[in-house]
């Protein structure tokens, strides 16, 4: 597997994250490097399961719903365009496009066995907290990536795989989906839950 491909798959992990979670107080930055590493033991744990793709893809989606935001990341990577939606439209994307996540990389969670990945260090930077982490494949130079929580709810809102945000990523994405439908957000939901 080549380095692109991981990064591709860990990024989709890093957006799997972004699901729906319980409100958790306010943190400190030992807690959100506690969070990171539970996240990386869960998702570890998954992976050398030996499950079926299915099972690990719902299996994921139970540890991401522990930790983190989903309503954040798909309105994000809806972008501008989720300002004229009502709340019924922002409601049932937010649904669509966690199904869409799941579908998208669940694939790809079997390519990470044999990796690893650590927790650096832990550093705040205004109402976030950046959870550096040292990811080695097999085969491949280790490189960092960037788990981004929120300082102020304690979830994980997004990840930085070698500089490049996520949440940005899946914006142009979601965008250039959008604008293939002509700007009707009702049938990118529907094409969304259609898988």
């Amino acid at each position: 597997m080549t380095r692109r491909a991981f990064v591709g798959g860990l990024a989709g992990l890093g957006v799997l994250a972004a699901m729906p979670g319980r409100a958790l107080a306010a943190i400190s930055a030992g807690q959100a490097e506690s969070l990171i590493n539970k996240v990386v033991a869960d998702i570890n744990s998954i992976i050398n399961s030996g499950g079926s793709e299915s099972a690990m893809i719902k299996k994921f989606e139970g540890v991401f719903a522990k930790y983190a935001d989903v309503n954040f990341i798909a309105l994000s990577a809806l972008g501008p365009d989720g300002r004229s939606a009502s709340s019924g439209q922002k409601s049932a994307f937010v649904k669509a496009f966690r199904g869409y996540i799941a579908r998208r990389y669940g694939s790809r969670f079997r390519e990470f066995q044999g990796g690893r990945i650590d927790v650096v260090s832990t550093k705040q930077v205004k109402s976030r907290f950046e959870v550096l982490t040292k990811t080695t494949l097999k085969g491949h130079s280790p490189f960092d990536v960037v788990f981004i929580v929120s300082s102020k709810n304690g979830k994980f809102i997004d990840m930085q795989v070698e500089g490049i945000s996520i949440v940005k990523s899946e914006r142009k994405e979601i965008g250039a989906m959008l604008d293939r439908r002509k700007g009707d957000l009702n049938r990118l939901i529907a094409d969304l839950q259609k898988g």
